[in-house]
C-alpha cells in the first residue's frame, strides 16, 4: 500500500477501535489511538506475514509489548485477514478470546502473550537471537511504549542485542509522553530516549509517529547494527479531547463524547 491508502486504513482502524472500546465499556484508548499508524504501516506495508499461514515459518515476528493496547491488535489483525472482523464485537465479553492483553494460544497472529510491561522486548530478542543461529530471514518488530522503558529488563535487553549484533531487530519507542496516572516527565523521565539508545551502540531514528510517510520510511529501514525508532506520538491522536490527556490512558468516552469522537474520525475518512 501507498501512504494515502495506508493512511485510509488506520482512519478506519481508529473509527473501529473506538467503537469496540465504547461497546465493551473498558480499554486503553489513548494509547492505541497513539500507535495505530505504526501497526497500519507493520501489517499492511511492512511485514511479511500470510494470514492464512499465521505459523509461517519465513513470518517476521511483530511482538505488542505495551500489551494493554490490545484492542488496537485486534483491530488491525481482523483487518489484514488473521481473525474475522465482526469478532471485534466480542472484546472483552465472557468467553471471548479477545482479552484485554493478548494471547498468543488463542488468536491467530499473536507472536507472544504480552501484558507486565518490560517482557515483549526481552523475547523479542531471544526471536532475533534465534534467526541468527539457525540463518532464518525473518525479521523481528517489537512495540513498546515510553513508559514501559522504565523498566530494567528493557535495558538489558537493549544490551543484549547489541552484544550479539542483531541487525534483524528492529524497537519501536512509542512514546507519547504518558503513563498510566501521570506524564513521563512526572514519573522517571527517560527523554530523550535517542542518546541513551545510541549508548548502547544502536542505530536510533527520531520519527513523528502519526505522520504515515515517516512511519513508513524508518519501519524499512535496515542498517547493520540493532534499530530502534523513537515515534514521536499523541496519546488520543485523533480525536481531540483526548489528544494528551493523561486520563484518557483508561478511560470510556461518555454517549456524548463517543458521538463527538466518532464524527471526527467518520470526518477524516
Amino acid at each position: 500500500m501507498n501512504t494515502t491508502e495506508l493512511e485510509r486504513v488506520a482512519r478506519e482502524i481508529r473509527l473501529r477501535d473506538l467503537q469496540a472500546v465504547f461497546e465493551a465499556g473498558a480499554g486503553h484508548i489513548g494509547g492505541e489511538m497513539s500507535v495505530i499508524d505504526i501497526l497500519t504501516a507493520l501489517y499492511f506495508r511492512v511485514l511479511n506475514v500470510w494470514p492464512d499461514q499465521p505459523k509461517h515459518p519465513d513470518r517476521d515476528r511483530f511482538v505488542l509489548s505495551k500489551g494493554h493496547t490490545a484492542c488496537a491488535l485486534y483491530v488491525t489483525l481482523a483487518k489484514r485477514g488473521f481473525i474475522p472482523e465482526e469478532e471485534i464485537s466480542t472484546f472483552l465479553q465472557p468467553h471471548s478470546r479477545l482479552n484485554g492483553h493478548p494471547n498468543c494460544n488463542k488468536v491467530p497472529g499473536v507472536e507472544t502473550n504480552t501484558g507486565p510491561l518490560g517482557h515483549g522486548l526481552p523475547v523479542a530478542v531471544g526471536m532475533a537471537i534465534a534467526a541468527k543461529l539457525s540463518a532464518a530471514k525473518y525479521h523481528t518488530y517489537v512495540v513498546t511504549g515510553d513508559g514501559e522503558m522504565q523498566e530494567g529488563s528493557n535495558w538489558e535487553a537493549i544490551m543484549a542485542a547489541a552484544q550479539f549484533k542483531l541487525d534483524n531487530l528492529t524497537l519501536v519507542i512509542d512514546h507519547n509522553r504518558f503513563q498510566q496516572g501521570a506524564a513521563l516527565a512526572e514519573t522517571n523521565d527517560l527523554a530523550p530516549l535517542r542518546p541513551k539508545l545510541e549508548a548502547f551502540d544502536w542505530e536510533v531514528t527520531e520519527i513523528n509517529g502519526n505522520n504515515m510517510s515517516e512511519v513508513v520510511s524508518a519501519l524499512e529501514h535496515r542498517g547493520s547494527r540493532p534499530h530502534c525508532i523513537v515515534a514521536h506520538t499523541n496519546k488520543g491522536h485523533g480525536i481531540s479531547f483526548m489528544q494528551d490527556r493523561v486520563d484518557w490512558h483508561h478511560k470510556v468516552p461518555s454517549k456524548e463524547q463517543y458521538e463527538i469522537a466518532l464524527a471526527e474520525l467518520s470526518e477524516a475518512l
